[in-house]
């Protein structure tokens, strides 16, 4: 069984792979090359190509900005089938921007600096890795130097996003307080959606929704994507505990890795510098001790945005909690995602009134932060619980296959597959991959 699974997503991987050096997320819905998208999907292809899997970082870091910011999305190729497009957001107009390849102006988070410890993890051949890493690790190391001095404007070690795609985490009810705010500014944008034209529009953002995040795209655009005028006059600033959570764990991956190389002691120092700042922010300013989670700071609006999310225990993945309070997120965790008619771990709060088993990042299970739950749980001793996560995720494959996206509801699966969003995706894949290797 385990066996036909994995040459099932070795296809899927396979099939979605561009000769020109990148995979597509999924055909038709995500035609371009994603930032954290790739990451995942270069440690699936680790387990059975490696040259594919140095292609993946090699070709989206060859779009990497002057001044080391990775956009979120490359544009590769010419394709109509998704919106918005190179002409809508006009990278351009930032003059470090790639002069080579057309991308995005916002990002999405910083995963390549633990990518390339898990390719050296997984490789039999650690030398050619190795030699594979020391061309690509400055230039992540560069990433990690742009957000820290473009990204952190109170200099406290926690980083900004100013779009909610840079979450990852698109249209997570985390942001619907934000939008709230950004109501009598918006305007109702005239606009053609793609993605509704591969995916059933009540499993997508709504058109409104569209308009907020637009409208923050322009907001950046008029000032030439400037990190300056973007603190000042964006109406989202959030401090996002997955993408600094990711960044952290990047950081110590780039630690470990320039420790092996050896003759980094200055960048090393630097990181260190870093994380000697980064935690103990981390710590104080986004774990809510009533919760038992971490939440997310809306920066703008000075004030936490008190809702719990499956990103709240991504901070397990980046080594950020003490054991103790491992405990107590695992506690948060179990008792509100962990009942037994439920596969672990929806995206938000199943007992919040704005859960939605079937919308996107408003409730169902995804594939990549269960991925990271359950390395974070084994790093903290939770081998059963991990093993619940791991469990649970091939049993939700297995029944329906390689989507995007799973209802969380046991009780749905007697009826029909319960899978949404895109098909034959490829993150869903390769991390499966992963999962079965280990």
């Amino acid at each position: 069984m385990e066996r036909k699974l994995r040459e099932k997503a070795k296809k899927v991987l396979n099939a979605n792979y561009n000769e020109e050096g990148f995979t597509i997320p999924c055909e038709g819905l995500y035609p371009f090359q994603w930032k954290w998208d790739s990451g995942f999907i270069a440690i699936g292809f680790a387990h059975f190509d490696m040259f594919k899997a140095k292609k993946e970082v090699t070709t989206l870091l060859d779009a990497q900005w002057e001044n080391g910011f990775i956009p979120h999305i490359v544009f590769h190729n010419e394709s109509d089938s998704y919106f918005p497009g190179p002409d809508f957001h006009k990278s351009e107009l930032h003059p470090l921007a790639s002069k080579k390849y057309k991308t995005t102006g916002i990002t999405q988070p910083p995963v390549l600096g633990f990518v390339l410890q898990e390719l050296y993890r997984i490789a039999n051949d650690k030398i050619d890795v190795l030699n594979f890493i020391k061309t690509e690790i400055d230039k992540v190391y560069n990433n990690h130097k742009y957000f820290y001095e473009n990204r952190d404007p109170n200099n406290e070690g926690l980083v900004y996003i100013y779009h909610n795609w840079e979450s990852g985490t698109d249209n997570s009810p985390i942001w619907d307080s934000v939008w709230e705010t950004m109501e009598k500014d918006t305007p109702h944008y005239k606009f053609e959606r793609r993605d509704t034209t591969h995916v059933d529009a009540s499993q997508r953002p709504s058109s409104r929704e569209y308009d907020y995040y637009l409208h923050i795209i322009e907001i950046a655009k008029a000032n030439n994507y400037d990190d300056v005028k973007i603190a000042e006059l964006s109406p989202f600033l959030i401090q996002d505990p997955l993408f600094n959570a990711m960044l952290i764990k990047s950081n110590q991956a780039l630690i470990d890795l320039y420790k092996i190389i050896g003759n980094n002691d200055d960048k090393i120092k630097t990181l260190k510098d870093w994380q000697s700042k980064s935690k103990p922010a981390f710590n104080d300013k986004l774990f809510d001790k009533e919760l038992g989670a971490y939440v997310h700071y809306d920066l703008r609006n000075e004030r936490p945005i008190r809702m719990i999310t499956s990103s709240s225990f991504s901070p397990l993945f980046g080594g950020i909690p003490s054991q103790e309070r491992a405990g107590v997120l695992v506690n948060t965790l179990k008792a509100k995602f962990g009942g037994d008619d439920k596969y672990l771990c929806a995206s938000f709060d199943p007992e919040n009134e704005n859960f939605n088993p079937k919308k996107y990042w408003r409730g169902p299970v995804w594939v990549n932060l269960n991925w990271l739950l359950y390395y974070g749980l084994m790093n903290y001793g939770y081998d059963d619980l991990a093993l619940r996560v791991k469990n649970d995720t091939i049993e939700l494959i297995t029944k329906c296959g390689f989507y995007e996206y799973f209802d969380p509801r046991k009780e749905i699966y007697k009826k029909e597959c319960s899978g949404y969003g895109g098909n034959n995706f490829s993150w869903t894949a390769a991390l499966l991959i992963d999962l079965l290797d280990n």
